[in-house]
């Protein structure tokens, strides 16, 4: 893949989609120090029968956010090749593709994000430490998982600059 730009240049691009990486990130940590600070007197216990059920649904609800969030990624990602730019884009290509890349990467992140929460949800009903763990452990793993990356980001680029082209 030849391309003009440098790879520093990718990494700065790609900043911002970082930015949401960490904010989101943090959100999580900011949850797990407020229940170790507070954590007593912030629960409302549900009656266990209610717990195990809830519990079960959100660990349902998170494996299948995993697999439908990696479907949601690569159709974003397809139509942010293929995806007609207006002739205002045609000037600046790497603009728009800094713009719609970061579009997924905080939909992704807002995804994956919400499977910590149930974590939150959980302990906030009367759950121990350990399911909040969990939880926020599967949306750290989705973070990773679904980073920003220099490939995909490069590879719209280049489909945005073939598309001017033609």
């Amino acid at each position: 893949m030849k391309t003009p730009l440098n790879d520093q240049h990718l990494k700065s691009d790609l900043i911002f989609s970082w930015v949401i990486v960490g904010v989101m990130f943090t959100m999580l940590a900011a949850m797990i120090v407020v229940c170790q600070v507070s954590g007593q007197t912030l629960q409302q216990p549900l009656p266990e029968d209610q717990r195990v059920l809830f519990r079960s649904v959100f660990y349902i609800i998170a494996i299948v956010t995993f697999p439908l969030t990696n479907l949601i990624r690569h159709i974003q990602l397809r139509l942010n090749q293929t995806m007609p730019i207006s002739e205002f884009s045609f000037k600046n290509i790497a603009m728009e593709a800094k713009r719609r890349y970061l579009i997924t990467n905080i939909i992704s992140m807002s995804i994956i994000e919400v499977v910590g929460v149930f974590g939150l949800i959980m302990y906030l009903w009367g759950d121990g430490y350990n399911t909040l763990y969990i939880f926020t452990g599967l949306s750290v793993l989705g973070l990773f998982l679904y980073r920003p990356k220099i490939d995909e980001y490069l590879e719209i680029i280049e489909a945005l600059a073939t598309q001017k082209n033609e």
